[in-house]
């Protein structure tokens, strides 16, 4: 989980190969509509938002898997875990320019940069409670990837 350019689709991915895993990128997911709001410079809103949380709730439900989320909010993220009881959040944190510098150099795709502010104002930051397993995205993605997966093959 994490705002746009946080490195979800890569870690996620990577994530996923390295535990044996199907990956899920949640963008995929979008309705159509959600997809031409955001390329419009429009930001979501929790009515927008609600459709594709069950699509991702879905993929969830079916097992393991890995998916790539942003989850910005805890309503969000437990609406998640209604669906899959034993999400384990990873949270992908990053300063606010260098998440601009990744979405900037990101040809092709739909989330323009001028919505990262929105994003990190809507952003709720998991909660102790929630256990998530928070990854500094200035670190270089393949360390990122080899500790997330030892912290949670060790459960």
């Amino acid at each position: 989980m994490g705002v746009s350019g946080s490195g979800k689709t890569t870690v996620g991915a990577a994530l996923a190969d390295a535990l044996e895993l199907p990956f899920v990128d949640a963008d995929s997911l979008h309705p159509p509509a959600n997809v031409a709001k955001m390329a419009a410079g429009i930001p979501l809103d929790d009515a927008d938002r609600a459709p594709w949380l069950d699509a991702v709730g879905a993929v969830l439900a079916r097992g393991p898997v890995v998916v790539a989320c942003s989850a910005l909010k805890r309503a969000y993220r437990d609406k998640l875990r209604s669906a899959a009881p034993d999400l384990q959040l990873v949270f992908l944190d990053g300063s606010p320019t260098l998440l601009a510098s990744r979405m900037t150099a990101r040809p092709g795709h739909f989330m323009p940069t001028s919505l990262l502010d929105s994003q990190l104002a809507t952003l709720e930051r998991p909660g102790p409670d929630e256990h998530p397993l928070t990854a500094d995205i200035s670190t270089p993605p393949g360390e990122i990837i080899s500790s997330l997966a030892e912290r949670l093959t060790r459960g």
